[in-house]
């Protein structure tokens, strides 16, 4: 059985808040990396990407993050080359915040060149972390048990978040 959480709309309107988000928080790049971890994660921050294009005139520069979510330790690596991200601002993006470990492992990897800054953005937030580490843009928080599961969808005119 499901339950829907976020429906298209909501979506749309969650995504054009956390672009906004971002784009305050870096104001004066010249340049933003919106990294997004492999699967929805990468389609969220394709979403991401095209609303921040319409609000600033900073370059955006989409980077898809590649890992074993499972076991994140087999490595992590980008679709794009470290110098293109070496003294940036870096936005790592993730469907869902469950543990943290793809997240941390994501930030691991980002930190093994020197970075303005990097943050991390969600469109649901679990608040069943193994680790230390925080959205800093959120689409939703949810406090659910740890059999429930949230599915993202991204589907043409037809996003959802559902609650199984």
């Amino acid at each position: 059985m499901s339950h829907q959480i976020l429906t298209h709309q909501e979506i749309a309107h969650k995504i054009q808040r956390i672009a906004y988000q971002i784009y305050e928080s870096n104001v004066n790049e010249k340049e933003i990396v919106v990294a997004g971890i492999i699967g929805t994660g990468l389609e969220f921050a394709k979403k991401i990407s095209r609303v921040l294009q319409e609000i600033t005139d900073a370059t955006i520069l989409l980077c898809e993050l590649k890992m074993d979510k499972k076991n994140p330790l087999k490595g992590v690596s980008t679709s794009i080359d470290k110098s293109n991200y070496e003294n940036k601002s870096v936005v790592l993006v993730d469907d869902v915040l469950n543990s943290g470990s793809t997240l941390i492992y994501g930030v691991h990897h980002f930190l093994q060149v020197p970075l303005k800054q990097i943050k991390t953005a969600v469109l649901v937030n679990r608040n069943h972390k193994k680790y230390p580490v925080k959205a800093d843009f959120k689409g939703i928080s949810l406090s659910t048990s740890l059999h429930e599961h949230i599915e993202v969808r991204f589907e043409k005119d037809n996003d959802a978040v559902y609650l199984k």
